[in-house]
């Protein structure tokens, strides 16, 4: 590692800060439940992408017990679109726990938010920091970067071990005066400055000190191995409709939308669909079928998630008689009116296919 002294790192980051930080809401406050909501909507998501979000959630939900007593599916619909849907069940969840364990009140020491479901070390620092001055350095991407170029720091930052380091080195450079100020500098300094693929070295104040810019290792640190490639899935999703109501089913816990609607689904290994077996199936589960309102897809939809690329295809199927009860509770499905399914959570897939079809309804 490079020496650069705690006292001049920090200075200058706070330096910095002070000249080119973002006016930001959640920047304006020690409320911890604010705090809270806005490191749980920018988890792996853009300031641009999660400022609307994060103002959805405190106009609708302004103190925490007004979360925790919200309907699941309610939070769910707010968050759509946003994608890693376990951090809205386990922010709802959170919200709840800190009602009914801890009357309403966020804990206000590093260890003690460590307990709350969903919060992990990160979001912990940030809160104790932020809302209570407490001295515990944040880690995030935009941190690891940062210290590994500035310190030189080659630890491969997917690895636990390289979070121990980068943590002592993070809490021996926080000022104990203003830990909060440094922690949003040192974020912001790696969003703005010291960026991952084109940073501004050239009017970077930490320039003549920085190990990567001194040894031409800029595009080389942070070290992080190569995640697994996504694994392909092919979906081929049965539109069903009688009289202008839609069927659709809540997906399971466990599932990746756990809790949201999507329609009946049929998935394959190779992406290849035989409609006439498809209506075959259909007619002996009992659908009474006009095989010739059958809509064949006219283009596929794709989603890609940290682990798993989704191809879809739509097959809509107008019913002359509606599904039976045995029928309907062995396949989960529920008939919905297009009002309805405007506000019921979706994927961000089924959301793009009810507008293509021209079946979503905005009120």
């Amino acid at each position: 590692m490079e020496t650069t002294s705690p006292a001049f790192f920090s200075g200058t980051l706070l330096s910095w800060y002070g000249r080119h930080k973002r006016s930001l809401p959640w920047r304006d406050t020690i409320n911890p439940y604010f705090i809270w909501l806005s490191e749980v909507i920018l988890q792996q998501t853009r300031v641009a992408q999660g400022l609307p979000y994060y103002l959805k959630f405190t106009e609708a939900y302004p103190t925490v017990q007004d979360l925790a007593s919200a309907p699941q599916d309610e939070v769910l619909r707010l968050w759509q679109g946003l994608g890693y849907y376990s951090r809205a069940r386990n922010m709802h969840h959170t919200a709840q726990q800190i009602v009914n364990e801890f009357g309403g009140k966020f804990p206000d020491k590093y260890a003690e938010l460590l307990q709350l479901k969903g919060v992990g070390s990160y979001t912990a620092a940030a809160i104790a920091s932020f809302a209570f001055k407490e001295q515990v350095a944040v880690l995030d991407g935009n941190v690891f970067r940062v210290l590994a170029r500035i310190f030189g720091v080659a630890d491969d930052i997917a690895s636990p071990a390289a979070r121990k380091v980068f943590q002592k080195l993070a809490d021996s450079l926080i000022p104990a005066d203003e830990p909060d100020t440094f922690n949003q500098a040192i974020m912001e300094f790696g969003a703005i400055q010291c960026t991952p693929v084109m940073p501004d070295c050239m009017f970077c104040p930490l320039q003549q000190s920085c190990f990567a810019f001194n040894h031409g290792m800029v595009q080389e640190l942070p070290v992080k191995s190569k995640a697994k490639a996504a694994r392909p899935r092919f979906f081929h999703y049965i539109v069903l409709e009688h009289e202008g109501r839609f069927y659709m089913r809540r997906r399971l816990e466990g599932d990746i939308w756990q809790g949201l609607y999507d329609f009946y689904l049929y998935e394959s290994m190779d992406g290849q669909l035989d409609e006439k077996q498809l209506l075959h199936d259909l007619q002996a589960a009992g659908a009474s079928i006009d095989t010739g309102t059958l809509i064949l897809p006219q283009k596929s939809y794709k989603h890609v998630l940290s682990h798993q690329k989704i191809t879809a295809w739509f097959y809509h199927l107008k019913l002359k008689l509606r599904l039976t009860e045995e029928v309907l509770q062995e396949a989960r499905l529920v008939a919905f009116t297009p009002q309805q399914i405007e506000e019921l959570p979706k994927p961000v897939l089924i959301n793009n296919y009810l507008k293509d079809a021209g079946i979503l309804v905005y009120l």
